[in-house]
């Protein structure tokens, strides 16, 4: 007779990257990291309308993330992106981490839970960070590749931020198990917070547990 698979009890923690575990949003560094200061300031006066349009609200966040992307990476090899992700993931983050978030993480992984990563980070760089911080999966924004390993700058279907972080989540295969932890710091990981047990965002200097 065929054994049914055991069903892993763990709870599970969902972490926000950006401000979250870190203090900060990483995906600019990363584009400096890659052109080099000279080419990344050119490029961020090139495009300073779209960034005001975006903090104005007149401007999607998917939309403008696509427009900066294509500015950076527009031509690259998503092989070169993953080395550089990697360099940039040993170099760079480890000076960017919030102790607060981490303190979290590690709390969790200590209890033997399962961590998840889910932010609207890039693949190219989240991956091997998150790899090496021991996330048993990465739900993240992926960059769309073509056929000869070059990407345009676009992203693979949506940006994942908000109601796709939860739809995401979803489609995951936990299972039914009981998505119980999760860790934000901004009004786009709010669906995320609701969906589990206990939300918690960071405000104030502090994780404090979400009211909504």
């Amino acid at each position: 007779m065929n054994q049914l698979p055991e069903f892993d009890a763990r709870p599970v923690a969902f972490f926000d990257f950006d401000g979250t575990l870190t203090t900060g949003d990483t995906l600019m560094p990363f584009l400096k990291f890659v052109v080099g200061k000279p080419t990344y300031y050119a490029k961020l006066a090139l495009l300073s309308p779209v960034l005001g349009a975006y903090y104005a609200k007149l401007l999607r966040n998917d939309i403008a993330k696509q427009i900066v992307l294509k500015q950076y990476l527009g031509g690259c090899h998503i092989d070169e992106l993953f080395t550089l992700g990697e360099r940039f993931s040993e170099e760079v983050i480890p000076t960017m981490l919030r102790p607060e978030g981490m303190e979290r993480l590690r709390w969790h992984q200590a209890q033997g839970h399962e961590c998840v990563l889910v932010s609207a980070s890039i693949n190219v760089y989240l991956k091997s960070w998150a790899k090496r911080e021991h996330f048993s999966e990465v739900i993240c924004t992926a960059l769309e590749v073509g056929k000869k390993g070059h990407v345009s700058g676009r992203i693979q279907g949506k940006n994942c931020h908000g109601e796709e972080k939860v739809r995401r989540i979803v489609l995951s295969n936990f299972n039914g198990r009981r998505l119980t932890y999760a860790y934000g710091d901004s009004k786009g990981d709010l669906p995320m917070l609701k969906l589990v047990d206990h939300g918690f965002v960071f405000e104030r200097g502090v994780f404090s547990v979400s009211s909504v």
